[in-house]
């Protein structure tokens, strides 16, 4: 009789477990869930329980919350973005900058590190670092346009700088990118560093489709005549003129 109340008590301890860290897992597209999970078994639900402290104006909770979240899984970048937040928060500026720059060097499609990042080396004046989180961004479909409008200028408008040569290396040592650069590039960079990332890109090997190319310079010229003119000529050599 024990041993069978033991054992009847052993399947309830199981079921209980396994609908809690089902709860857990729901609670990633349910966060109402988030709280109904208890604490030390939090994994999904931890980081809605973050998210929400975070939101909540309590700085010393939200990053009580976020240590016990990195804590638990200190790998993904988007939980260090999160602990971050909290730091700055609860006015741990220098912590949240260290933090934030891990979680950027960890998760290159993490947005929100990738943008802070980018905004730390531009008022800290990396020229090379700027650049690299800003073509993060541009990758990302996801990226408004106009965030990239905003950055774009702070970030390429040095020509002596090393904005538009990183960007250039970039592009042409990814093909894939190339199709992707020319019609982006053309709605949300300035006129003058995205012809010379696109000759750069060129003179370093990229081949760009011509077909796409002649589009390209159709487009600008339609807001800039004498920067289409520029592209043309700076493309003319590898295609014949649109």
């Amino acid at each position: 009789m024990i041993a069978r109340i033991i054992w009847l008590g052993a399947l309830l301890a199981i079921a209980l477990l396994t609908a809690m860290l089902q709860l857990d897992k729901q609670s990633e597209t349910t966060p109402a869930l988030a709280q109904a999970v208890p604490g030390p078994l939090r994994d999904f639900a931890q980081t809605r329980v973050t998210a929400a402290a975070i939101e909540s104006g309590d700085p010393a909770t939200a990053l009580a919350e976020a240590e016990r979240l990195v804590r638990r899984r200190p790998v993904p970048a988007e939980y260090l973005t999160l602990l971050a937040v909290a730091q700055a928060k609860a006015g741990q500026a220098e912590q949240a900058a260290m933090t934030i720059q891990i979680a950027g060097q960890r998760g290159w499609r993490e947005p929100l590190a990738q943008e802070t990042v980018l905004r730390l080396a531009l008022q800290a004046g990396d020229e090379a670092e700027a650049p690299r989180r800003y073509a993060a961004l541009f990758l990302r479909s996801a990226t408004p346009d106009q965030l990239l409008v905003e950055l774009g200028p702070q970030v390429l408008g040095n020509p002596s700088g090393a904005g538009r040569h990183t960007i250039a290396d970039i592009v042409s040592g990814a093909e894939r990118w190339h199709n992707l650069f020319l019609r982006r590039g053309l709605q949300v960079m300035p006129n003058d560093p995205f012809i010379e990332i696109v000759s750069t890109s060129m003179t370093q090997g990229a081949a760009f489709d011509c077909g796409l190319l002649a589009q390209t310079v159709k487009g600008l010229r339609q807001r800039d005549p004498a920067a289409a003119a520029q592209l043309q000529q700076a493309i003319s050599p590898r295609c014949d003129e649109s």
